[in-house]
C-alpha cells in the first residue's frame, strides 16, 4: 500500500501544454471536514484506506494543500448541449490535479470537482454544493457494483464557504477518479476550430494513453472509434437494463472511455416509465429514459464528425450503422440474465416487452418486480394491476426460464435488492446538511453489496414514500 505522501504522479495530459488546458490553483475550503470516503476507490490508487483518517487527507482533498508533483489543470473542450453546439466549455468548476500511477503501473486521473473558478467558468463561481457532491459520490461507487462502467469517487469534503444556488448552501469538493477525463467534446473543440494539428495531437495522445492496442491496427483511429462505439453502446445497454437515467447526455458529458461520467440530475427508475424524464430542465424530453440509446448513437455521430480528417466518411457511416445492433444484443443478453432466460430465442423480445408494458400500465416498481421474479416470490403478482394478464405472462415466463439452483443463484446475482433511489440519496443529503454524515456513509456501505438481503436493512429495499416519488433534480443537484 502507498501513503498519501508517496503517491507517484506522471502528469501526461499536463505535458500537452496550454493549448489543451490552463494551470489553475484550487481555491480551498474553509474549515474542511471529511463527509465520506471510499476504501474501494482508495485501493485503485494503491492508497491505504487508513490514510483517510489522517487530517492530511482532508487538507489535500479540500484544496488547502497540494502535492509539489501535482500540476492542476483546467481542461478546454466544447460540445453539443441539448443538441445545440456550444463552441467553448471546459472545466468550469473542476481541476485535473494530476495523474497518479498506482503500484500496478495504472494511471488514474485525480480530479477535484468544486475547486473554484477557472478560465472556463463562464461567470460561475466554480464551486460545487454538498448535495451534488454527495449524489455524484454515491452514484460513482454504486454503479460499478452493478456492472455499469463509471468514473469513481474517492471522497467528499465540505467547508463553511457560502454558495448561492436556489438557496444559500455550503461549498463542497468531490475527488473523482478516472483512467482519463477526455470527452467527445475535446475532439469537437479542435475540429470545429479548424485546428487539425492540435486535433491530431489529441488523437495520438488518446491512442497512446487510452487505446494503445489500437495503434497496431491497420487504421488505428478507426479501431479506436470502433472500440469507443462498442463501449458506449454496451454502457447504455446496462443503463437501460438497470433502470438508470443519466439526465444530461450532452457530448461534453460523454467519456472517450465509454464510462458513465459527469453525474448531474441522474435517477434510477422507481415505478417503470419508459418515457421518464429525470432532469427538470429537460422540457422536451430529449434525455428521457427510453431515448438514451438513440442519443448515445447521435453523440457517437458527433464524435465521428470530429474524426473525419482521419477516417473516410463512408467508413464512419458503416461503423455507426453497427452501433445500435451492438446495443440491442447487449441489452437482450443483460435482460435475459435478469429474467433467468438461458441463451437467446426469437420470442424473447416479445415476451420481455410484454412484461415491461404490464409494468408501465401498473406503475410497477421496476427493481422490486424484477427481484421478486428472480426469487420466484408470489408477491411479484401484487406489483401488477391486471393480475390475470400477469398470470398469463408468468406461465410463458416459467416455460422459458431455467429452473435449476444455479440458474436461481445467477438471477439473484444480477437483480439488486438495494438501489440508489433518489429519496434515499435525499435523506442522506438532508442529514449531511445538518453535519450528520452517518447516513451518507451507511448508504454507501449498503450499496457496496446490493444483491444480498440483510436483516435490518428492509427500509432501504422499500419503494419510495409519497414525498420521494418523482423528485425534481436539477443540474446543480
Amino acid at each position: 500500500m502507498t501513503s498519501l505522501a508517496d503517491l507517484h504522479f506522471d502528469n501526461r495530459f499536463a505535458r500537452l501544454g496550454d493549448v489543451f488546458s490552463s494551470r489553475v490553483v484550487p481555491d480551498p475550503l474553509n474549515n474542511p471536514r471529511l463527509v465520506v470516503g471510499s476504501a474501494d476507490a482508495a485501493g485503485l490508487l494503491g492508497l491505504n484506506p487508513a490514510e483517510m483518517e489522517d487530517p492530511l487527507f482532508t487538507e489535500l482533498f479540500s484544496g488547502q494543500k497540494i502535492w509539489k508533483e501535482a500540476e492542476p489543470r483546467a481542461m478546454v473542450y466544447s460540445g453539443h448541449q441539448f443538441g445545440v453546439y456550444n463552441p467553448q466549455l471546459g472545466d468550469g468548476r473542476g481541476l485535473l490535479l494530476g495523474e497518479v500511477v498506482n503500484p500496478g503501473g495504472e494511471h488514474w486521473d485525480l480530479h477535484l470537482k468544486g475547486a473554484g473558478s477557472t478560465p472556463f467558468s463562464r461567470m460561475g463561481d466554480g464551486r460545487a454544493v454538498l448535495r451534488s457532491s454527495i449524489r455524484e459520490f454515491l452514484a460513482s461507487e454504486a454503479l460499478p457494483v452493478l456492472g455499469i462502467p463509471s468514473s469513481r469517487a474517492l471522497c467528499v469534503t465540505v467547508g463553511d464557504n457560502p454558495v448561492y444556488r436556489e438557496r444559500k448552501e455550503r461549498a463542497a469538493m468531490l475527488v473523482r477518479l478516472a483512467r482519463s477525463h477526455i470527452r467527445f467534446g475535446h475532439f469537437e473543440f479542435f475540429y470545429y476550430n479548424d485546428r487539425e494539428d492540435d486535433l491530431r495531437r489529441l488523437v495520438d495522445f488518446t491512442l497512446q494513453t487510452c487505446y494503445p492496442y489500437c495503434q497496431h491496427e491497420p487504421q488505428p483511429v478507426l479501431a479506436m472509434f470502433r472500440t469507443v462505439a462498442e463501449r458506449t453502446m454496451h454502457m447504455v445497454a446496462r443503463w437501460q437494463a438497470y433502470g438508470f437515467c443519466h439526465g444530461v447526455m450532452n457530448t461534453d458529458n460523454m467519456s472517450i472511455l465509454g464510462i458513465t461520467f459527469d453525474f448531474g440530475p441522474y435517477a434510477f427508475l422507481d415505478e417503470y416509465d419508459a418515457g421518464y424524464i429525470c432532469n427538470h430542465s429537460d422540457h422536451a424530453g430529449r434525455y428521457a429514459f427510453n431515448r438514451q440509446p438513440v442519443i448515445a448513437h447521435w453523440n457517437l455521430a458527433c464524435l465521428a464528425q470530429a474524426l473525419v480528417p482521419f477516417i473516410d466518411v463512408e467508413v464512419l457511416k458503416a461503423e455507426l450503422g453497427n452501433a445500435m445492433p451492438l446495443y440491442e444484443a447487449e441489452y437482450r443478453r443483460l435482460m435475459n440474465a435478469r429474467l433467468g432466460w438461458a441463451g437467446q430465442r426469437p420470442e424473447d423480445d416479445e415476451l420481455r416487452n410484454e412484461l415491461l408494458a404490464l409494468m408501465q400500465g401498473s406503475a410497477a416498481d421496476y427493481h422490486i418486480a424484477l427481484r421478486l421474479l428472480a426469487e420466484d416470490d408470489p408477491q411479484a403478482r401484487d406489483q401488477f394491476i391486471d393480475r390475470e394478464a400477469f398470470d398469463r405472462w408468468l406461465v410463458r415466463h416459467r416455460t422459458r426460464q431455467a429452473v435449476d439452483e444455479s440458474a436461481m443463484a445467477g438471477r439473484l446475482a444480477c437483480n439488486p435488492v438495494y438501489v440508489l433511489r433518489n429519496y434515499l440519496a435525499q435523506q442522506a443529503i438532508s442529514a449531511a446538511e445538518e453535519d450528520d454524515f452517518s447516513e451518507v456513509r451507511r448508504l454507501h456501505q449498503i450499496l457496496r453489496e446490493p444483491f444480498i438481503r440483510v436483516p435490518g436493512q428492509e427500509a432501504y429495499a422499500a419503494p419510495p414514500p409519497d414525498w420521494g416519488r418523482r423528485l425534481e433534480i436539477s443540474c446543480s443537484s
